[in-house]
This record gives C-alpha cells, structure tokens and sequence, in this order.
C-alpha cells in the first residue's frame, strides 16, 4: 500500500500525494505521459528514492526506511542490468547468493526459474550470447527466483521491437497468474497496459487520475484526460441544456444532440460529450439506420487505412473532427474525401466528462 507519497525535484512535485493499495496476486500498470510521476514512484516503492513524505507498507508492515535489499521485493530494469561477466545461471542466481542460500537449494531453484522462462538449455551462456527477448527472460528469472512477494518492473520491454513485445507479454502474464505473484508494472504504451492489467493507474502531473480495470477505464473514463490517454477518443466541448423531457447536449457548431435518460453530468453546464471511434457508424446522407439516436452530419476529411480498421475523420463543424474507426471486412462501404455522410451511434455510448 502506498500512502500520501510525495516526491520534490528542485521546486517541483514529481509525484503529489499519490495514495493507493495494491491487490495481492493481481498485475498493476501504472500508465502516463512522461513526467507523469510513474516510474518515480516504482522507485520509491523499490527503495531507489527516498519519498519526502508518505509511507509505504508491504503486508501492513512499514518498509518506508529500508534499504532496496531489505524490502524483499523483485525488480526488473528496462535495460535487463544482467553481470556481462556471469552466465546466465549465475546472473539468476544472484539473488540468492547475495541472500546466503545453501548451494543445493540455489541450484534447484536456479533450475526451476530458468525451466519457467524456458531458457533451461541457455544456463552456461553469457548475456551477450542471447537475443533481446532471452535477456528479458533472464532478467525477470532472477527477479522470481527468490519468490518475492511483489515483483516490480519498469518499462522491461521497452527495447523489443513490436512482435517480440506482444510475445513478451503474454509470456510475463502467464507466468505471473501461474506464480500468483502480485506485479507492479511502469509503461507508456496504452495497449500493452490494456493486455496485461488486472488494473491500470492512470497518472498525470505526479497525481493519480484513476485508478480500476482496463475496460472500466476505457469504457468509463472519469475526466478527460484518462479518456483521451487510454486509446483514441472523440471529445466534442459544448453546453447542456435540461428540458422536461430530456437533456441535450449542443456542440460547439451548435448542433443539438439528444442524451440518454439519467446519463451522469458534470456540474455547471458546459461539459465534454466523450465516445469511442469504434461506437460510430458512418452513412450516407439520408441513409441514416433506425434506431440511432445520436447522429451529426459531416464531411469526410482525412482517411487512413491501418490493416484491421480504416480510420475516418468526420469535420462536424467548428472544427471538430469526429474520429470512425471502420472494420476493414467486405461489404462495408467505403468514403473519400470529401463526402458528405452521417456519423451515428448508440446513445449509451456516450458520456458526458467535465469540460477541461
């Protein structure tokens, strides 16, 4: 559990009050731009940086004044730290020597780790001898070996190209659900945070924006900058206006849009209307489906072709552009530039954020 953490560099506050309580067994990523405060408070929580104020508790024991090799916890680096000089055996092994484990137990345990990460036929190879993805494989092999109960890792596959990221990945969640350890994991990428999280911290300007499970924070976003952060987003700022029926909410051209009954508002009544590129339908002028409620008319200026989508940007007026993700499968139609169409979408899908 963290609490109150403060962290002050030359007059400014990297990390302001940051408070949460991590679940035992779950992977945790912390997520933000740079400067967020993220990878300030893993190392604070590792025991690399002292906290100016604030606490943090392992089992509800206060391990805030010990040393890094006191608090018993795994950590592994975004550049690996693996010894050149060791080999891979003896680079896992490390943690235990240092701990003054008997041989036996350091040789069955060494063994143990390398068969989890598969790498059991590399035991006498030095680090430079192994591809990018062995090393990472070595390196969280010796941050497990000693069975910390918390493993925590910074930005660990941050030099692996795309592929060899996703492969990583899935191999880092499987072994720590089979483990049942409980991960702390620092990254600026959104989709692998969303791959691998039990639950996701969203931080900005050393504060917590929010904190709970990938599809509550993308589905649900609390403000707009967590919205925006977690994956493309389109915000549109405009007013409220509460009529005896119904709400509606008015975009910036001045365009009228009808809101879901007891949708949750921002006080005050200007807001930001959120939804999903992938929650919009794009038609043709009068080829509007039944049923929509929520629907502007645009032109098509920018299209891009990403594989699996085709990604539209819709001018809705007062240069608001309207994001549509499209499924790239056969019989969808297809827009150019310039055309006009309608962009639709379910009412439940939107949600209104305070203005920002």
């Amino acid at each position: 559990m963290l609490e109150q953490l403060r962290k002050n560099y030359q007059g400014s506050n990297a990390v302001d009050d940051v408070s949460m309580r991590i679940p035992t067994g779950q992977f945790v990523s912390m997520i933000g731009p740079s400067g967020s405060g993220k990878t300030t408070t893993l190392m604070m929580t590792a025991g690399f940086v002292p906290p100016d104020s604030g606490r943090i508790l392992l089992d509800g024991k206060d391990i805030t004044a010990l040393t890094p090799q006191s608090r018993g916890l795994g950590m592994v680096f975004q550049n690996y730290a693996l010894f050149p000089h060791l080999t891979v055996a003896q680079n896992v092994a490390f943690p235990l020597e240092i701990r003054r484990t008997p041989r036996a137990e350091i040789r069955e345990r060494v063994a143990q780790a390398l068969e989890m990460v598969r790498l059991s036929p590399y035991a006498e190879r030095k680090p430079q001898a192994l591809s990018g993805g062995q090393q990472q494989r070595v390196a969280l092999a010796r941050a497990i070996v000693f069975r910390p109960p918390v493993v925590l890792m910074d930005e660990p596959l941050g030099a692996l190209d795309k592929n060899l990221r996703y492969q990583m990945q899935v191999e880092i969640k499987e072994l720590q659900q089979r483990l049942n350890t409980t991960v702390v994991y620092v990254t600026h990428d959104q989709e692998e945070a969303m791959n691998m999280s039990d639950l996701m911290v969203i931080m900005n300007g050393g504060r917590i924006e929010q904190v709970g499970a990938p599809r509550e924070i993308y589905e649900q976003p609390r403000t707009v900058f967590a919205g925006k952060f977690l994956g493309e987003a389109n915000v549109l700022l405009g007013s409220i206006e509460s009529g005896a029926q119904a709400s509606v909410f008015i975009t910036g051209a001045g365009r009228r849009l009808a809101l879901a009954p007891g949708l949750p508002r921002p006080p005050g009544k200007t807001a930001a209307l959120f939804l999903r590129p992938e929650k919009v339908v794009l038609q043709p002028i009068g080829g509007a489906a039944g049923g929509i409620a929520g629907r502007l008319p645009g032109i098509v200026r920018r299209v891009s072709f990403l594989g699996h989508i085709v990604r539209y940007g819709v001018d809705v007026g007062e240069r608001d552009i309207l994001i549509a993700d499209v499924p790239n499968t056969r019989g969808r139609p297809v827009h150019a530039l310039g055309d006009a169409v309608e962009a639709e979408w379910p009412l439940e899908d939107t949600h209104l954020l305070e203005a920002t």
